[in-house]
């Protein structure tokens, strides 16, 4: 008798234990340090190309220097604010390291107002390769944030929902997450000059 007793506990806390959301805060962390892994490899990628990008331009647009050079430095402030530890429960890591990328998209936006002058340059078949891959590399980039914020959502909402804020509160004393923020004045429209 006593024997069925314990294991009905046992059976008791076993259930009791998954209604508790412990699993279900588990799997959403993970899914925020994956959607984190995928931004950064979109970054990556970005970062990879930029050479191959900033060398082609240079064989047309040598007197383009400053430009160049921009472009370069940018990419290397880029490099320097890698963190150990994903940024993600630390806003001060997230800004610069979102500051340090909206420098480099800047530069870049730069390089192609100057890569406008250059009609040989814009039909240079690599080039063009390199311009197309940046450009979905953005494109990368955009949904690798979109993916990553929706993660944290979730996440963000299952350490502060009942039963689970309970859990967290008791158990595993996880932060919200930093989502990525819009960098300072993307709410007005660009103005196109020609």
């Amino acid at each position: 008798m006593q024997r069925i007793l314990v294991l009905f506990s046992m059976l008791l806390l076993a259930v009791g234990l998954s209604g508790c959301g412990y699993n279900q805060i588990q799997t959403n962390d993970e899914a925020v340090t994956a959607a984190w892994g995928d931004v950064q490899a979109a970054y990556q990628r970005r970062a990879d190309l930029i050479p191959n990008l900033v060398e082609v331009v240079k064989g047309y647009a040598a007197h383009e220097r400053e430009t160049l050079t921009a472009v370069t430095e940018a990419r290397a402030k880029v490099g320097q604010v890698q963190v150990g530890a994903p940024p993600v429960n630390d806003p001060g890591a997230m800004n610069r390291f979102q500051s340090a990328q909206g420098e480099l998209s800047s530069a870049l936006s730069r390089l192609m107002v100057v890569v406008e002058r250059y009609p040989d340059l814009k039909a240079n078949q690599n080039f063009r390769d390199l311009q197309h891959q940046l450009e979905g590399t953005e494109n990368r980039i955009n949904v690798a944030r979109v993916r990553y914020n929706e993660a944290v959502r979730v996440f963000n909402t299952s350490i502060r929902t009942f039963p689970n804020n309970l859990t967290n509160q008791y158990l595993l004393h996880l932060n919200r997450r930093v989502p990525f923020q819009a960098e300072a004045g993307a709410e007005k429209a660009p103005a196109v000059k020609f």
